[in-house]
Parts: structure tokens; C-alpha cells; sequence
């Protein structure tokens, strides 16, 4: 027996939105994450409509969405961060009105844990490589790619851990075709964790840091750490 569960009312809020042209028909799209459902919208500049185009149940609660594109392509993929423990690329079929699943990779154990990553994802903006971060220590890159066949590939997940560290956001900076480059909004916890007076949790200053990804060498290094206001809690790709 096989039991199939849906809500009589589906989550309305929007949790998080991303844009793209992900049916490949030169129109801008939107993907909504509604919690536990994954949306595509396509917004009609004549009417000033925006009509559903597909709403899919994932069976699992959606912590974070990026849209991305390989270089020379014609049209947008979704990552997805999920509560699973698994890095998910999707692209949408037109011909099928769904979602292909077409990477899925299993990085840490399910459920929504402050050191498994899946919270945050950030994207170099030339498609070569994603991030994805827990909200404490542990931050993951893996390289985009394609096969001899022209298939999306996906590498073996790289390390960018730093212990002692709260993470508050990330995103992929725009260095043209230069070594992919991540910027993250850190607090070093580790000496407010030792001084029981609190002292040092007063003093401790949010940094901004930059990971860079190593295309030649494969491996993330941390190249530059600098501090920034303490009230910064979000950080946006212009």
C-alpha cells in the first residue's frame, strides 16, 4: 500500500521568489517557493497578469532557491535546498508541464539542522559553480558543468567550512570569467562562547569574507576578511 498525501488548502505565503527564463521561450519567469511548493509563474505584459504555469508538491519543506544559467545556454535551471540534505537541480519541461530532476546530491542528513547546508544558496553569475550554506560553520561549492553529451554535470562538493561561525548570507560576486568568487556575512562566535561575562560577545565584529573557488586548483580558499556594520544581515547581487 502506497499512501499520497496532499493538503486540502496548499501554503499560500512566499517564502522566497527567483527569476529566470527557465521553459527556454525568451520570457522572464518567476519561481515562487510557497514553503512546500515549488511554483512557476509567467507574468503577461499585455494584461498585467501573472498566471500559474505549474505548481508541484515537493513532499518536503523548500529552504532556498537560486537560478542559474551554464554559459552559452538558452535557458535557466533551479537549484533547490531542501530539508533533505541533498543539493537538487531541476529544469522545467514545457513539453511535460513538470520539473526534471536532472543532478541530486547527498551532502548531510536530512531534516533542517543549524550545521547541514541547504538554508542559503548563492550562484556565480556565469553558471560555473554554486554555494550552499548552513546557518552555522559548514558551506559547500560544487562545480556546474556540462559532459561530452551537452548534460548538466555536477562535481563533488568542495569545502568552505569555518568553525566558531554564524553565517547570516552569501552571494556569488561578479568577476567576469575569473575564479568563481562567494561573499558571506560571518560572526566568529568562538571567544563569546568561552567569556561568561559577555564581553566579547559586545565586542564581536560581523565580517564580510570572500571564498574564492580555485577552477585550476579545485579547491575554495578564504582570500579576504574584512569587518562591516554589525546591523548587515543581508547581502544582494547588483
Amino acid at each position: 500500500m502506497h499512501l499520497y498525501n496532499l493538503t486540502l488548502q496548499a501554503p499560500t505565503a512566499i517564502t522566497q521568489a527567483i527569476v529566470g527564463n527557465f521553459s527556454g521561450i525568451r520570457q522572464q519567469e518567476i519561481i515562487v517557493s510557497r514553503g512546500t511548493i515549488l511554483e512557476l509563474l509567467r507574468p503577461d505584459s499585455s494584461t498585467g497578469k501573472v498566471s500559474t504555469v505549474l505548481a508541484q508538491d515537493v513532499f518536503g519543506t523548500i529552504r532556498s532557491i537560486a537560478a542559474f544559467r551554464l554559459t552559452g545556454g538558452t535557458k535557466d535551471y533551479c537549484i533547490v535546498g531542501s530539508d533533505s540534505g541533498r543539493i537538487i537541480v531541476l529544469e522545467y519541461d514545457p513539453k511535460t508541464n513538470s520539473f526534471l530532476k536532472l543532478q541530486q546530491e547527498t551532502f548531510g542528513k536530512s531534516g533542517s539542522r543549524r550545521i547541514v547546508p541547504g538554508e542559503m544558496l548563492a550562484v556565480d553569475p556565469k553558471g560555473r559553480s554554486v554555494m550552499i550554506s548552513a546557518v552555522e560553520k559548514s558551506k559547500l561549492v560544487y562545480v556546474l558543468n556540462r559532459d561530452a553529451a551537452a548534460n548538466l554535470t555536477i562535481s563533488s562538493p568542495l569545502e568552505a567550512h569555518r568553525n566558531g561561525a554564524l553565517i547570516h548570507a552569501i552571494v556569488g560576486v561578479d568577476v567576469g570569467f575569473e575564479n568563481p568568487l562567494f561573499a558571506a556575512l560571518e560572526v566568529d562566535y568562538t571567544e563569546s562562547d568561552a567569556d561568561p561575562t559577555g564581553q566579547a560577545f559586545r565586542n564581536a565584529e560581523k565580517m564580510l569574507t570572500f571564498y574564492e573557488l580555485d577552477l585550476g586548483l579545485n579547491h575554495v580558499v578564504r582570500k579576504h576578511s574584512e569587518a562591516t556594520d554589525r546591523r548587515a544581515n543581508l547581502l544582494v547581487q547588483v
